[in-house]
């Protein structure tokens, strides 16, 4: 976290605070000397700053393994009413899936699967609008959005062109067991091996809620269970390889745990995973929601997780990460869409990761879809005048901004996720620091191959690191850089910008040599890397 600022008013007695006040003039006087004269010998100011030297050791025994799909994006349902965006011929997306990995998996779902209807024909009527979805304070949608088998013929061939498989979100919210079922035949069958598993419902714990009302007040998980068997009996009836996933909940861990242990056995051999979701924080006009506030440590993930994936593995399931981003409602401009969001991915993704999560998939999409999603809301809009150009292009979270009209980009997040994903295939290994720095991580995993790869992340915006690490073998080495933690622009892993119309490949990549059995790295503030080493540590 970068440094607090001064305060001035402190409580301190007068004589006190007059010397506290002259000794940081002074402080200042120096420090302003001190850049002028590095700025005249082309030296950055970051380099002015005090450097801390740490050493890394790594644990002795792997432990959890990163799957090959651990890495995914998920996006609204109704993003399918368009078929021409999940398609084989959109290139410049098709391009950027690709370039994140070769093994994705994405998910589709969200606020908008609970307002999506399945139109099998023309004829097709679309169900009766709740009451609910007519209040102008409900961020639920306000109208229904029509997925017909096109949609479905498309997104078998966008999955097709970029080697991804797919999570499909059905509608419990306004939906009925025959047409969820209906949908789930043709889905399956034009997906096929491609498609992983259903989900039914999404954040069920918040149809109570008064910006909900999908269900009554004494909605719960009892009742919701219930219903979920439903439709996922009727699902089954026209799918018989159906398997399925839940609860998908916003944020209730009881829910998931409850999920992973009460599901199976009432459908031996259907239920493959248990899934919720995690925003770091939001709402994005909350002030509290800064950069330093993103990168800062969140204990309730240490404490949750481990008893998520706990649950999960003793009923025979994983866990996955189905929807989140840094900040909820659409994210917050000039935080969800700067480099901040990349050295927090990367963290999030990695710190899951170590504790055994099958894998993340973070939320995005253009910022209609999202806004129509949250009810015609999207507060971070209205934060700035810039806001609304930003939202032009995607909503602020968005891993990838664009149209097929306008083209697609990377956005700084997209680079954190794939920071991360060099660990994907590896089997985890414990990394300490024998001196925690400020706000610095470290991840390592042993790769099929023997090689060892670490990723490094120093989050601190003054912080430099001198790292030394134990190795007989040398190491190349990728950076993840850019102008500073806030920065929208400018992002680059390995020297090179993630782009659509080319594949990206490293374009600096250094040689760290192993001396005397040690490698030493230096990392600028605000920075993440990635290091590979041939062999093991």
């Amino acid at each position: 976290m970068t440094n607090p600022p001064v305060i001035w008013n402190r409580k301190k007695p007068d004589d006190e605070q007059g010397r506290f006040v002259r000794r940081m003039n002074r402080r200042r006087f120096l420090t302003l000397a001190s850049l002028a004269t590095g700025a005249l010998a082309g030296i950055p100011a970051w380099a002015q700053e005090s450097s801390t030297k740490i050493r890394l050791s790594l644990g002795s025994a792997a432990t959890s393994a990163v799957p090959v799909d651990y890495l995914g994006f998920s996006c609204e349902t109704a993003q399918l009413a368009d078929p021409a965006y999940f398609a084989a011929d959109n290139r410049e997306l098709v391009s950027l899936f690709k370039a994140l990995t070769p093994e994705g998996i994405l998910r589709l779902g969200g606020n908008s699967s609970e307002f999506c209807w399945w139109k099998a024909v023309p004829a097709d009527q679309p169900p009766e609008l709740p009451e609910s979805a007519r209040r102008a304070d409900n961020w639920m949608p306000h109208s229904f959005t029509a997925i017909e088998p096109v949609a479905v013929d498309s997104l078998a061939g966008f999955l097709k062109a970029t080697g991804w498989t797919a999570i499909y979100g059905l509608n419990l919210g306004t939906g009925t067991p025959e047409r969820d079922a209906d949908e789930a035949a043709y889905v399956a069958r034009r997906l096929g091996k491609r498609l992983r598993f259903f989900q039914i419902g999404n954040e069920p714990e918040y149809y109570r809620d008064a910006n909900n009302r999908l269900r009554p007040q004494d909605w719960d998980f009892d009742k919701y269970l219930a219903q979920w068997m439903t439709f996922a009996k009727a699902v089954i009836a026209r799918v018989p390889e159906a398997r399925f996933a839940g609860p998908d909940v916003g944020s209730n861990m009881e829910w998931v745990i409850r999920f992973a242990q009460e599901a199976p056995r009432l459908l031996p051999g259907r239920i493959v995973a248990c899934t919720g979701h995690y925003y770091a924080m939001g709402p994005p006009d909350n002030p509290r929601v800064t950069a330093q506030r993103l990168l800062a440590s969140d204990p309730k993930v240490d404490r949750e997780v481990a008893r998520i994936i706990r649950a999960a593995e003793e009923n025979h399931l994983v866990y996955r990460m189905t929807e989140g981003n840094s900040c909820y409602r659409g994210g917050k401009p000039g935080v969800s869409n700067a480099f901040c969001s990349a050295l927090w991915a990367a963290d999030y993704l990695l710190k899951l990761a170590s504790f055994g999560c099958a894998g993340v998939n973070l939320h995005g999409g253009g910022a209609g879809v999202i806004r129509r999603s949250l009810g015609g809301h999207l507060p971070g809009a209205q934060l700035s005048p810039e806001a609304a150009a930003i939202a032009a292009q995607g909503s602020f979270y968005t891993p990838i901004a664009g149209s097929r009209e306008t083209g697609f980009s990377a956005r700084p997040v997209f680079y954190g996720m794939k920071l991360a994903g060099v660990l994907a295939g590896g089997r985890m290994r414990s990394a300490h620091f024998d001196q925690p720095p400020a706000n610095a991580d470290a991840y390592a995993a042993e790769m099929p191959e023997g090689g060892t790869r670490l990723v490094l992340l120093n989050k601190d915006a003054r912080q430099k690191l001198e790292i030394s690490i134990e190795s007989p073998h040398s190491a190349m080495l990728w950076r993840l850089q850019a102008p500073g933690l806030t920065a929208i622009s400018g992002v680059t892993l390995a020297g090179a910008e993630i782009r659509p119309d080319k594949t990206w490949q490293p374009a600096q990549e250094e040689r760290l040599v192993s001396k005397d059995r040690q490698v030493q790295l230096a990392m600028e503030p605000a920075s993440g890397a990635a290091l590979f080493f041939q062999g093991s540590l």
